[in-house]
């Protein structure tokens, strides 16, 4: 025998061998055996059943964010009121991917979004103030959320620009909190 295989053979001679050998024994039994896979992605080889979710990168299973239909937005006298009514209704529409607590202290992402709206409250334009340079795709997590919290309410009466701007504060999960609720102390 070689050296190597009596250092090792000497291992499992003391106490934690035993446990070692059982771990490795245990690992030949999770190597996944060969399968066929599907021709296309998103394919099973059955007709009529889903395809699993496919995998974040952190090897869960994704699955489609919620999104609520919101009721018509109030009119606001001023634009402390739009934003407060625009931040409101980005938690309300996107309950799975929000957060209420206080944000931690280090931050995955933070996105600064200008929103320009019409008269009506409805989106005209979305633009990006802020690109941030780590997980760049919470950039359109944000104009999703925007989008599917419009509109924000009459504008009509308030001074021009119609615009306001919001910061997005992404945790390691990838959920926000608009910056304007959590200085509000919400």
């Amino acid at each position: 025998m070689r050296s190597t295989e009596v250092s090792w053979l000497q291992a499992l001679r003391k106490p934690a061998g035993p446990v070692l050998a059982l771990a490795l024994s245990l690992t030949a039994c999770t190597t996944p055996s060969p399968q066929k896979s599907p021709s296309a992605p998103g394919t099973t080889d059955r007709p009529g059943q889903a395809a699993p979710a496919p995998a974040d990168a952190s090897g869960k299973a994704s699955k489609a964010p919620r999104f609520v239909k919101l009721p018509p937005p109030r009119i606001s006298r001023n634009w402390a009121e739009v934003r407060r009514q625009a931040a409101e209704r980005l938690v309300a529409a996107n309950p799975d991917g929000t957060y209420m607590d206080k944000p931690p202290f280090m931050l995955l992402a933070i996105p600064v979004m200008t929103v320009e709206l019409n008269a009506d409250g409805s989106v005209r334009t979305i633009s990006v103030m802020r690109h941030p340079s780590q997980a760049p795709e919470t950039v359109q997590l944000a104009i999703q959320a925007i989008q599917h919290a419009a509109p924000f309410g009459d504008v009509s009466k308030l001074p021009k620009p119609w615009k306001f701007n919001e910061t997005f504060l992404f945790k390691e999960d990838r959920r926000f909190k608009p910056m304007t609720l959590d200085r509000a102390g919400s």
